[in-house]
């Protein structure tokens, strides 16, 4: 996994998007073992304090469960996973929606960037 931190955002935030987004893009399936938190916090270069935190709150939304002899594990609930992954496009569609705007881009302008794009690919 790459992990990109920058400085002028709070770490553990920063590493719950990223952990989310290797979840739902199935880097980590769902069932599979995450790595341990130190092994993840030296990949990410963190403080392990700090990943443990993240993996935390992860858990405390139900995206992965621990046990104490297996560690944690991805959920298996793909239900849960592909709400996320439509909460993450949403969150995307809505940040590319007010950039195209501030550059003073109607509507359909917009629409038609899109479906050029996607013609192109």
């Amino acid at each position: 996994m790459t992990w990109n931190i920058q400085p002028d955002r709070p770490v553990y935030l920063q590493l719950i998007e990223q952990l989310e987004l290797a979840l739902v893009t199935g880097e980590y399936p769902p069932g599979a073992r995450m790595p341990a938190v130190r092994e993840l916090a030296a990949q990410a270069g963190v403080n392990p304090n700090t990943m443990q935190r993240a993996l935390q709150e992860l858990e405390a939304k139900g995206l992965v469960n621990t046990q104490r002899t297996a560690g944690r594990t991805v959920t298996q609930d793909a239900e849960m996973l592909a709400q996320l992954r439509g909460r993450m496009a949403q969150t995307q569609v809505a940040a590319f929606w007010e950039n195209m705007k501030k550059l003073g881009l109607s509507g359909e302008e917009i629409v038609s960037l899109i479906h050029r794009q996607a013609g192109e690919e």
